[in-house]
């Protein structure tokens, strides 16, 4: 659970940020003027494909777990995010359908997100991403811009996290059109860095990616 919920934290944020006008009320005028920009940038997207790169940093260790894999979204609803080192791993969407593998266990399973909570909670997130509903996000985190070249945010929930997440960064590309880099940190300390890379916005993706 504590995995799945680390990456709704990641995809809330790598999927479109279309919002509608007025949705930022209750952020700085300035900070409000920096995530209308990031708006415009993104409108029009309809698919993304990137590579990354997943650093695992535990408070009781020095040396981070590095992982890395693939990422693919087509809208509406269609998700891929897998792991392919050092372990191969991981799980795709399409609507309410899902399938998800793991290599070391050697399982490879369909599910219905409707009968499985955690990843229906994954799911509603993303495809209210997908489907531009954004109106939940001004409700769920307080959105502080840290910097703005390049932009960076910080966002800590409003809502009760299971005792994982105590807030998250956010930071794009020079540009502002896609999401660089993501740190997901931990009450107790630990943190997880994604950073995108070749990153590709509105290219054609095969149908059985999904």
């Amino acid at each position: 659970m504590k995995g799945l919920l680390q990456t709704l934290g990641i995809f809330v944020f790598f999927a479109q940020l279309w919002l509608p006008v007025g949705a930022w009320a209750g952020v700085s005028e300035q900070d409000a003027k920096v995530l209308e920009r990031l708006e415009q940038l993104s409108a029009g997207i309809e698919t993304i494909a990137s590579d990354f790169t997943q650093e695992k940093y535990l408070a009781v260790f020095q040396d981070a777990m590095l992982s890395s894999g693939r990422f693919y979204f087509k809208n509406p609803g269609s998700l891929r995010w897998e792991l392919t080192q050092p372990v191969v791993t991981g799980f795709v969407l399409k609507g309410n359908e899902g399938h998800r593998w793991h290599q070391r266990t050697g399982r490879s399973e369909n599910f219905d997100i409707d009968r499985e909570p955690v990843m229906k909670i994954v799911a509603e997130q993303l495809l209210a991403c997908a489907g531009a509903d954004f109106d939940w996000l001004r409700q769920k985190y307080h959105i502080v811009v840290e910097a703005q070249g390049p932009v960076r945010l910080r966002l800590d929930p409003l809502f009760e996290t299971a005792g994982f997440l105590d807030y998250l960064k956010i930071q794009f590309a020079p540009g502002g059109r896609h999401v660089q880099m993501v740190e997901v940190h931990e009450a107790d300390g630990d943190y997880t860095r994604l950073r995108f890379e070749n990153v590709l916005i509105n290219q054609p993706l095969a149908e059985d990616l999904f």
